[in-house]
């Protein structure tokens, strides 16, 4: 097992589970098939399992792409209708059920502050019941973040200016470690999941990752690639800071008392320090910096931020539904 994901094979194209992740695939194996018709797509549910694996798919080809899958199919024109369809199924769902019309001032003022009621919270899970198999489905599922972390928010930097640019390249240098490539954020999470004896193959797990987690990780793509986005994207960014490092806090402490391993302990103590002083940054640089240049661009940023909790809230409910219960998350497929 290599920790070096970096130097890992191309992951495999992930099994359907619908009609239109299996037109797709079946479209990306062989360039002669053509993709799922986008009709198809108005009646998928925009949180289910086939809309967000075909999502997902399409998105990978931006990152590492798959085995057998030639690298010009990223923008092959074939596949934009698709893709396009399934973005604005899931965008359009993100706008009706996150509030409407709320300052980033609004929309920060709840992330600053820690819930008394921890219930609903899965690092507190994990920190206090969490069992070891527990903490290995969630690294598992975490893995398709982490493994790209900072990659998605990196399409940001180009789009912004003066302040917002410096501030972002700033914590940007530290998720991409500073300089040296063994302290880059996603190796040090494939420390964590060699730790657990887990494969540390980027990609591994999509198979068995539930709808709520391709979520959380499409999510970010979907800002990302599109610039008339760069405010959600950077809303994105600044609740995944602020709200880190009391979550890592927790993590490293459960990672402690279930005995995961050094290095996984280390990677959320690593998050605890950069992320308080990230916090500073992005609220006052990136997102004051982007305000300044682009005030309009405010309830955009507070749609980013509350979209992402909206998400991260969904995945909560499923992880914690099904542990408190003895179930398994991660699919078997």
């Amino acid at each position: 097992m290599t920790t070096d994901n970096q130097l890992c094979p191309l992951p495999t194209l992930p099994r359907a589970r619908g009609p239109l992740s299996a037109a797709l695939a079946d479209a990306l194996a062989s360039p002669q098939q053509d993709p799922p018709n986008v009709e198809g797509v108005a009646a998928a549910d925009p949180y289910g399992e086939d809309l967000q694996l075909a999502l997902y798919m399409l998105y990978e080809l931006h990152y590492r792409g798959f085995a057998g899958v030639a690298e010009d199919r990223e923008w092959d024109p074939a596949l934009m209708p698709l893709r396009r369809a399934l973005e604005m199924r899931f965008l359009n769902a993100l706008r009706a059920d996150v509030p409407a019309g709320r300052s980033t001032d609004e929309a920060f003022a709840e992330l600053l502050v820690e819930p008394t009621d921890h219930r609903d919270s899965v690092a507190y899970f994990l920190e206090h019941e969490g069992e070891l198999w527990q903490i290995r489905e969630y690294a598992a599922l975490r893995s398709l973040y982490h493994l790209k972390e900072a990659d998605p928010h990196a399409w940001v930097i180009p789009r912004l200016r003066g302040r917002a640019k410096a501030g972002m390249v700033a914590i940007a240098y530290d998720e991409f470690g500073a300089g040296r490539a063994e302290n880059i954020h996603a190796h040090l999470f494939a420390q964590l999941m060699a730790d657990l004896d887990l494969d540390t193959l980027y990609g591994h797990y999509v198979e068995a990752a539930p709808a709520p987690a391709l979520a959380v990780v499409n999510v970010m793509s979907l800002f990302g690639l599109h610039r008339a986005l760069r405010g959600a994207l950077v809303g994105h960014f600044a609740c995944v800071e602020v709200t880190s490092s009391p979550g890592s806090r927790r993590l490293a402490a459960a990672m402690r008392r279930t005995g995961a391993g050094p290095a996984s302990e280390h990677f959320y103590a690593e998050h605890v320090e950069a992320d308080a002083v990230h916090e500073q940054v992005v609220r006052r640089e990136v997102v004051g910096g982007l305000l300044e240049e682009e005030p309009h661009l405010d309830p955009e940023v507070a749609f980013g931020a509350d979209a992402t909790v909206h998400l991260e809230n969904r995945l909560a409910a499923h992880l914690l539904t099904s542990w408190r219960t003895g179930n398994a998350v991660l699919l078997q497929r």
